[in-house]
């Protein structure tokens, strides 16, 4: 998967949230607030271009001290939230 083009990630009055720009601010409509981790795997998941919950995870037990099981679980959770409001695809 990968993320949809037209959303990007900025800081807003010191929070990380995702908006959406052009066409994408169109049929968004909202920020999305995102966590420092969360924050994080967006930015990794714009370098990697097509990723995957364990291709994202497997970054995260690199930068955090994290068990491999627990970052696919917390990485799994979060795609999904994307998924939900339609930033990835």
């Amino acid at each position: 998967m990968k993320l949809k083009e037209g959303f990007v990630l900025r800081q807003v009055c010191g929070e990380n949230v995702i908006t959406g720009e052009g066409l994408g601010a169109i049929n968004f409509g909202k920020l999305l607030a995102l966590n420092e981790t969360a924050a994080w795997l967006w930015k990794e998941a714009e370098a990697q271009g097509d990723f995957t919950v364990n291709s994202l995870a497997d970054k995260l037990c690199e930068e955090y001290e994290v068990t491999a099981e627990q970052a696919r679980q917390d990485v799994d959770a979060i795609v999904k939230k994307w998924q939900e409001v339609e930033v990835v695809e």
